[in-house]
């Protein structure tokens, strides 16, 4: 009987060691942070945002000359407004979209609280969506060569935007 318990307690062993083995790892540690321009994530390619998003509607987002509305700088597609994740190494690393600067919505999340948009490229055209994965109701903004074209979000965006595209 002996015997016969200590096969049964290797085999036991053996089998916890095996789905030990199998089973999936352990979830990915995950940390966060916020960013207030796409650029600064890691794995996304770019050196500066060219569309700026601001917190407040373009009259109240500039006085004396100076901006005092909050914004975010975005370059390129972006999918959601919520932020992007990405592994570093093993760890799952999440950025969060915020507005930063200027004292009206510094630091209020991005995803449905912009106002107005600045497309601050000489040649990019966007386009910003109601939805993310670039769905819904959306609003064209052309470049102007050198300048910056900043418009409002039209009422169905205005405070519901979630993503944007190259257009």
């Amino acid at each position: 009987m002996n015997n016969l318990t200590r096969r049964a307690g290797t085999a036991l062993a053996v089998t916890a060691a095996a789905l030990a083995l199998m089973s999936p790892a352990a979830a990915a540690h995950t940390a966060p942070g916020t960013v207030s321009d796409n650029c600064d994530v890691p794995w996304i390619n770019c050196t500066e945002g060219d569309l700026w998003l601001f917190y407040n509607s373009k009259e109240l987002a500039v006085k004396d000359g100076m901006y005092v509305s909050a914004a975010a700088r975005f370059w390129g597609n972006v999918n959601n407004y919520e932020g992007s994740s990405g592994y570093q190494g093993s760890t799952l690393v999440t950025y969060r979209y915020v507005f930063d600067g200027a004292a009206n919505g510094h630091g209020q999340y991005v995803k449905n609280n912009a106002a107005s948009v600045e497309n601050c490229a000489a040649a990019d055209n966007y386009r910003v969506y109601y939805n993310s994965g670039y769905g819904g109701t959306s609003q064209y903004i052309g470049a102007v060569g050198w300048g910056c074209n900043w418009v409002n979000l039209i009422s169905a965006l205005k405070n519901n935007n979630a993503s944007q595209h190259f257009a």
